[in-house]
């Protein structure tokens, strides 16, 4: 495909404001609330002679993203009416922003930034399926108006052309991976897909010649980062596949959505374009003066360190390796605390160390023990340092950290205890190695004809007999006196 078909994409991607309040009403903004239509009131249910209100959080969110991806905030800027007709509507059209969005240009991942403005969203409409033993046989539609009305990003990016479906649905999937980050960053969205505060929706086309556009679909409300990549694949393919086997079918303009079941897009709807929308000024809301309203000098200065920057500070600081550093980049907490610890430690090499321990055993603890917990920045800093110090095995180390991580102990105190404090005591080394040599004379005779690996088998058996608390340094030097001794 590559070099004869060019997908391009562009990403449209909602994502739901974290305020206490809905955008234009004062009804509590609760994506948890399991009750239905409870945060709701005649504002947010349009009830004749109501009156919007626009939330000033809301907009402040919008413009710390704005300038977190290094765009333009606008000053003036105002929102429109966009009129269409869905039971989840309930005005019959939606305030949006059209023409003055607050937020223009800006760049992430790979993907220049048309757009971030600001809107309301829709309730919750639930589908229920037909019973033949009632008489609702031909099943029924709920809608649920909690959600209507809460503040609604929507950024829009420009098109970008990939060379492969692969290469275009992980390059779309990683600038929503990435702004997912940026919100969880700012504290302005929880952006869970699974619950529908972050959706993507992108719109795809492939040409021959990449630098011509092919005709549009969109792929609307694709809810995790999984389903974003099939759907762009599936997609692409499918657009190919019409192009090729098609005889003289084309490809029209629509939305498409994804059936998780069948792997596979469905068409929805033609694809309206933003003349259908009959888009005027609101008239209910006032015009915004945004540099008036706000200090973005102030908001710049305060907004926390974003992910790229953490990820420059810890390749320049700590020199770990770029996977542990993603580790840390999604779990702040986790990073704030390993953090903690290389100030103790100071030395690189120690915290390197120490970054190995945490991304591969003590994440692997975690997910097999439900207690397992984060211990003290000083008793794991004491682990790292008696294993820098040759005091206590890699194997040890790992025994240690596991029982750490439940009660949340001195390490020296339990190597002490569990007597796994590395010995460097040859004498008693070479009693416990000429036991080995005895009980495996086919592993000796292997490393005297010349299987060097069969010396380290040797070595591992000693390490279980002590429970790892034998030096493997010294324990092979021991095992190679012994092996050229007995040879003599």
């Amino acid at each position: 495909m590559a070099g004869k078909y060019y997908p391009t994409i562009g990403l449209e991607i909602h994502a739901e404001l974290k305020t206490q309040t809905k955008m234009f009403c004062g009804c509590k903004n609760d994506p948890d609330e399991e009750k239905p239509n409870v945060n709701i009131c005649p504002v947010c249910m349009a009830h004749p002679g109501t009156l919007p209100v626009a939330n000033k959080k809301a907009i402040e969110n919008v413009i710390k993203v704005g300038l977190a991806v290094n765009a333009d905030i606008a000053d003036f800027s105002e929102f429109d009416r966009k009129n269409y007709f869905y039971p989840d509507i309930p005005k019959g059209y939606q305030i949006s922003q059209y023409k003055y969005p607050i937020v223009s240009g800006g760049h992430l991942a790979d993907f220049y930034i048309t757009r971030v403005h600001l809107e309301e969203d829709t309730a919750n409409n639930k589908h229920i399926d037909g019973d033949t033993s009632t008489s609702l046989s031909a099943g029924f539609s709920l809608i649920d108006f909690n959600r209507a009305g809460v503040p609604l990003m929507e950024l829009v990016t420009e098109t970008h052309t990939f060379n492969s479906a692969e290469e275009t649905a992980k390059g779309a999937v990683k600038f929503a991976k990435e702004l997912q980050l940026i919100l969880w960053y700012l504290g302005v969205s929880e952006a869970n897909m699974e619950k529908g505060e972050m959706r993507m929706e992108p719109n795809i086309s492939i040409s021959t010649d990449p630098k011509k556009l092919g005709t549009k679909v969109e792929v609307k409300n694709l809810n995790s980062f999984k389903n974003s990549e099939r759907a762009i694949k599936y997609e692409i393919e499918r657009m190919i596949t019409l192009m090729e086997e098609g005889k003289g079918v084309e490809i029209v303009q629509e939305t498409r959505g994804w059936d998780e079941a069948k792997q596979k897009t469905f068409s929805q709807r033609k694809k309206e374009g933003s003349a259908d929308y009959r888009y005027f000024p609101e008239p209910d809301l006032p015009k915004m003066k945004l540099h008036e309203a706000f200090d973005l000098d102030k908001i710049k200065k305060e907004l926390p360190e974003l992910p790229q920057a953490k990820r420059a500070r810890y390749k320049k600081d700590f020199g770990i390796k770029d996977e542990d550093i993603e580790v840390y980049i999604n779990d702040p907490a986790l990073s704030a605390w390993f953090e903690q610890v290389a100030k103790i430690l100071k030395d690189v090499d120690k915290i390197k160390t120490a970054s190995n321990y945490i991304t591969t055993d003590y994440m692997g603890i975690k997910k097999s023990k439900k207690d397992a917990k984060l211990p003290s920045v000083n008793n794991f800093s004491e682990l790292i340092n008696l294993i820098s110090e040759n005091k206590v095995s890699s194997r040890a180390a790992k025994d240690i950290l596991a029982m750490v991580v439940v009660k949340d102990e001195s390490p020296l105190k339990i190597a002490t205890e569990q007597n796994l404090l590395q010995s460097n005591d040859t004498g008693a080394l070479k009693v416990v190695a000429q036991k080995i040599i005895d009980a495996n004379p086919k592993v000796v005779a292997d490393y005297k004809g010349g299987k060097e690996q069969a010396l380290m088998s040797l070595v591992g058996q000693i390490m279980k007999e002590t429970k790892g608390s034998a030096n493997p340094a010294v324990t092979k030097q021991v095992l190679i006196d012994l092996l050229t001794k007995a040879a003599l």
